[in-house]
């Protein structure tokens, strides 16, 4: 037996969900779904057509078919757009006598389109959802069932009048009594897009899950371009770019790929952005849910919070530890119990709550949440699992809070010392001036932000940190400093600001990343966040002091561990901009003493 797509149907057993849930929805370096994923969807979506053999799926997931196929009729399905392109649909009817509300669901960027997470749409539907998923244009393999016709419009114009279209195709077929959208990643970005700009306000509530507020920012903050999450990105489309692109994007993409125009490709972004229309969605009133991750790959976190501070209707925003979808993917893939650690379906059951209080007008737990749900990184207990690495026994503590800004409650100070120029320097309490310390530049190292996009903060989420070796840092290219053992720790809370002074030998620009680290008495460290900056126009041999602020965090240093900050020029996720192998010169003058301001809370 094999899917519309020709796929076989394969048997899915425990394990097969003990795969997603222990390991995730990603799977390897070269960013890509994991197979036990795509085996789960076509599963469910055979079964939930009745094609798919007894014993086809495990008691959990028959179970949630066989709830869907009590109450409503599935269908899948084509629907016209202008320009003569229609997009993939996955519909689901409630056979109910009185008015349901839909939820609409834009597939995330990947090339299965809404494939993957059938088990989502199903979980919907037994909640008494009318549902719609769609792929958005462009996006999707040739010849799946799946895929859509048309040029991808990175939730473009092109994709808002696309997501009113739908409206339209649903208020016809299913007469729902409010409509409402829910979006994992571009989905979630279509999602707030539509709801901002369709001409009928007809969007009751939007659930945007590993979300992001300024797709310009995204791909551009600091002077430096996001390079590897954009290279990926366009290899994740399910085509090649000249297929899936037309000629005005692809001129943007090689903008940025050159790093010319970036006034065009930063006005093509903030277009594309929810914080462009923050006004229309507070004048709306659109309740809105937000999730994102502390080391987020493709939206960083900052400007996700930032865009949620300036909401006004009703609103949340849940914080979690690691990367893109990570916290979302299990239950929105088919694991319906916790089979890996408890809390690891709190993400997405938290997200159909939203929906169900402000849709179903359900008397949830929703009014009582905080506004803020922030998860502290790494407090989660672990146990060896089997096989290898940790496996969650206890989740990770979440701290409530009425905004974000309400994290950080002190600064501290640490002003980075010279140290003589040999060796390390040091973090102190008290301003250094006068020394300098240069290091070679447009190196990799070993100080790096994460090995692998989303992979290594997968890993995160289920309780594997990457660790690192400080000692084993490349001094000569990279500079790093550290304080003494801090006695009682630090509750690190909200946005690190760096400043200090830079010099190169020829005139041009120079990039600049900062990390901060936890390092344990045994000398390995985690990475708590970072940033990069690029200062550009500089003249050759002439001082220039910069400052930046790093990634938001919520990070508990323990007691006994020392804080680190190190400052290259190169990571793998940005373009570097400088001079290859040339010397970069960090020093702290009189009056611009080179310090670390960080958030307490």
């Amino acid at each position: 037996m094999t899917t519309a797509d020709g796929e076989p149907i394969a048997s899915i057993t425990d394990a097969t969900l003990a795969d997603i849930a222990g390991n995730g929805i990603w799977r390897g370096a070269s960013l890509d779904i994991n197979p036990s994923v795509l085996a789960v969807a076509r599963a469910l979506l055979a079964a939930v057509q009745g094609t798919a053999p007894a014993g086809t799926l495990p008691e959990e997931l028959q179970e949630l078919v066989a709830g869907v196929r009590r109450r409503a009729e599935v269908t899948l399905q084509r629907v016209p757009m202008a320009e003569a392109v229609s997009l993939s649909a996955f519909a689901i009817k409630q056979n109910a006598s009185e008015p349901r509300p839909v939820v609409i669901v834009p597939a995330g960027w990947n090339p299965y389109g809404w494939l993957p997470f059938m088990a989502g749409y199903l979980s919907l539907a037994v909640r008494g959802y009318h549902v719609l998923a769609y792929t958005p244009r462009g996006i999707g393999k040739p010849g799946l069932v799946s895929t859509s016709e048309g040029f991808i419009d990175v939730a473009g114009p092109v994709d808002w009048a696309d997501g009113s279209k739908v409206i339209d195709h649903v208020q016809a077929q299913f007469a729902p009594s409010k409509v409402g959208f829910m979006g994992v990643s571009y989905g979630s970005g279509i999602s707030q897009l539509v709801a901002a700009h369709d001409r009928k306000d007809r969007v009751a509530a939007v659930a945007a899950l590993s979300t992001w507020g300024n797709l310009a920012t995204s791909l551009y903050d600091n002077g430096t371009r996001h390079e590897e999450a954009v290279r990926k990105l366009i290899e994740f489309t399910g085509g090649a770019e000249e297929e899936k692109f037309d000629e005005k994007t692809r001129r943007i993409l090689q903008d940025f790929r050159d790093g010319r125009n970036m006034e065009g490709v930063v006005a093509w972004g903030t277009e594309r952005s929810p914080e462009t229309y923050v006004d229309i969605t507070n004048a709306r009133g659109i309740p809105t849910f937000y999730s994102n991750t502390w080391h987020e790959s493709l939206f960083p976190v900052g400007e996700a919070i930032a865009v949620f501070e300036k909401l006004t209707p009703p609103k949340h925003l849940n914080l979690w530890i690691g990367d893109h979808g990570a916290p979302e993917g299990a239950g929105i893939t088919g694991v319906l119990t916790g089979v890996a650690f408890p809390g690891l379906l709190t993400p997405t059951r938290e997200a159909y709550a939203w929906l169900d209080h402000h849709l179903l007008g359900e008397a949830n737990e929703v009014p009582d949440w905080p506004v803020v749900n922030s998860q502290v990184m790494f407090t989660y207990e672990t146990t060896p699992a089997v096989g290898g690495g940790r496996r969650i026994t206890a989740p990770a503590r979440r701290e409530p809070l009425p905004s974000w800004t309400d994290a950080t409650t002190a600064t501290e100070a640490w002003y980075l010392n010279g140290n003589g120029g040999n060796g390390d320097g040091t973090l102190s309490d008290k301003p250094s001036t006068g020394w300098s310390r240069d290091f070679t530049a447009g190196h990799e190292t070993s100080a790096t932000a994460m090995d692998d996009i989303m992979e290594t903060g997968q890993k995160e989420w289920f309780g594997n940190p990457k660790r690192y070796d400080p000692a084993g840092f490349e001094r000569t290219r990279m500079l790093v400093w550290s304080t003494e053992e801090l006695a009682g720790g630090r509750r690190i809370r909200g946005t690190a600001r760096l400043r200090l002074t830079v010099r190169i030998e020829e005139a041009g620009a120079a990039t600049l990343v900062a990390y901060l680290f936890d390092i344990a008495p045994d000398g390995s460290a985690r990475i708590i966040t970072h940033e990069p900056f690029t200062a550009t126009g500089l003249s050759a041999h002439t001082d220039r002091t910069v400052s930046w602020r790093l990634q938001p965090t919520a990070y508990d240093l323990p007691n006994g561990h020392r804080l680190a900050l190190v400052v290259n020029s190169r990571d793998k996720l940005y373009a570097f901009t400088g001079t290859q192998g040339g010397t970069t010169t960090i020093s702290s003058p009189i009056g611009e003493e080179a310090i670390l301001e960080l958030p307490l809370g």
